[in-house]
């Protein structure tokens, strides 16, 4: 991507909507996995012929942000995005439970994605069309982290609009259709693969279905040519965080989705500088 110049309000505002999606995702990430599973709940009594389970109303938006120790509801300018936190010195005003550092976080590293998006891309469709892709990542790395899931109401339509966008040709990275088709299909065949072979191996199931997805949607938004650069980041991604949290020596299990996530960004902004390095060193 070329960079280009962007007018300092222009970035302004990409910085304080990212803030803003940054604390929507912080929702979208809690409440989503808790969301899917009580549908899954009453489609298997539905089938089973049982009653429904008796659920609470639970959505995106209700019950508004609450301290989840003493439940009183956060007042509209402590739930402003990262400001909200630093007031309250990352504390409940009411009963002083510690807020988890993950909140502010995610605000500023969603807000800061979506500068570097706007600043790269400039005011142009493409920022519009990216900003989305940058967002899903964010999300599906939060989600998959905490639940080991990858939902598909988020990875199906991210592949079809990385399809649809090299339909219409508005894709600032240059892939065609055609590239973008193979993408899809090599990137979901690569991993079925793997996982198919692993299994095979070892009796075992290596990774989820969601990581399949997931690859197919980044190749469709990035190509085919991008899948080995960002397989390869997804690994040292995950050598390097799993050192860190030292889940690997445990034994315990680690969900794949998030390394992808991580690779996809660095790809996207910094893919074509890496290539331009191995190229050189070759």
């Amino acid at each position: 991507m070329n960079l280009l110049l962007t007018p300092e309000w222009l970035l302004a505002i990409s910085l304080i909507l990212g803030l803003c999606v940054g604390s929507f995702l912080n929702v979208v990430a809690w409440r989503l996995p808790k969301m899917l599973e009580m549908g899954w709940q009453r489609e298997a009594a539905a089938y089973l012929q049982l009653p429904e389970p008796a659920h609470e109303r639970f959505n995106l938006s209700y019950p508004s942000s609450h301290c989840p120790k003493c439940q009183t509801p956060i007042r509209p300018w402590h739930n402003i995005p990262l400001l909200g936190w630093l007031m309250l010195v990352g504390k409940c005003a009411a009963c002083g439970q510690r807020i988890s550092m993950r909140y502010p976080l995610v605000e500023m590293t969603t807000g800061l994605l979506s500068l570097a998006v706007v600043w790269l891309l400039g005011a142009s469709p493409q920022s519009l069309l990216y900003l989305p892709l940058v967002w899903a990542l964010v999300v599906l790395f939060l989600i998959d982290f905490d639940t080991q899931l990858l939902p598909d109401i988020i990875t199906l339509p991210l592949m079809w609009l990385g399809l649809l966008i090299s339909l219409l040709g508005l894709g600032q990275l240059g892939v065609s259709l055609n590239e973008a088709l193979w993408g899809a299909i090599l990137g979901y065949g690569s991993l079925w693969s793997v996982y198919w072979l692993f299994k095979l191996a070892t009796g075992k199931e290596g990774m989820g279905f969601g990581d399949f997805k997931l690859f197919a949607a980044l190749g469709a938004w990035l190509g085919w040519q991008a899948l080995p650069m960002v397989i390869l980041l997804s690994a040292l991604a995950g050598a390097v965080i799993g050192l860190i949290l030292q889940r690997v020596r445990q034994g315990q299990p680690m969900a794949f989705g998030p390394f992808l996530c991580v690779a996809a960004l660095i790809y996207l902004f910094f893919g074509d500088a890496i290539m331009a390095w191995y190229l050189g060193l070759l």
